[in-house]
């Protein structure tokens, strides 16, 4: 009859730990949980890991992940539930431990945020270099198809003379042929005295 008090109830309870750390105690370098809170899940005996996993959720407000204690082992020795093998397997250890006891071990629990992996990286075609100089040369434009520097040398208009008019005293006004293009003329007036000049 003294046997009814260890039968297996229904329900299981977990000493659920978060938002704090765990860390070695000054004294003895033992590992205990500092900070956050310590409270007790009761959940059925024969939940999934998943309705688990969604209870745990709503019972600290964000997603976590799920690390136990066994019976016998530590902080030192947590080992990561992710599974419904993992936890019958768990359950089944504390069913034993408990057995000698006259009320059913609570499993302890020590939940954390998942660890993100998401990465943000930019385009590998955005060329951020280019896009923050403000001015825009030869050099950046590249092998652009929209555009396409040519460098040029430019020589000042060479002439020879094409004609004289007006010879007299106030000076004689000669006519220039650009290089490499007869049509377009240049003239101007050169002023020599009259003295010194010979038609």
């Amino acid at each position: 009859m003294g046997m009814e008090s260890n039968k297996v109830t229904d329900t299981i309870k977990f000493l659920c730990s978060y938002g704090g750390k765990i860390l070695p105690r000054y004294t003895d370098g033992e590992l205990r949980y500092v900070g956050g809170l310590t409270r007790v899940l009761s959940v059925d005996r024969s939940i999934s890991y998943t309705e688990l996993m969604v209870k745990l959720g709503e019972f600290c407000g964000y997603s976590v992940t799920l690390r136990c204690q066994l019976p016998s082992g530590d902080l030192e020795t947590l080992i990561s539930i992710t599974s419904d093998e993992d936890l019958a397997n768990l359950i089944e250890e504390y069913n034993r431990a408990s057995s000698s006891m006259s009320h059913p071990l609570k499993i302890r629990a020590v939940l954390s945020p998942p660890k993100s992996l998401k990465k943000i990286s930019p385009p590998p075609s955005v060329d951020f270099s280019a896009s923050r100089s403000p001015f825009v040369t030869a050099e950046s434009l590249g092998n652009s198809a929209a555009y396409h520097y040519v460098p040029r040398t430019y020589s000042p208009p060479i002439g020879y003379p094409a004609g004289a008019r007006n010879c007299s005293a106030k000076g004689n006004r000669y006519r220039y042929h650009v290089q490499h293009n007869p049509r377009v003329l240049y003239s101007y007036s050169h002023f020599v005295p009259q003295s010194n000049y010979r038609y």
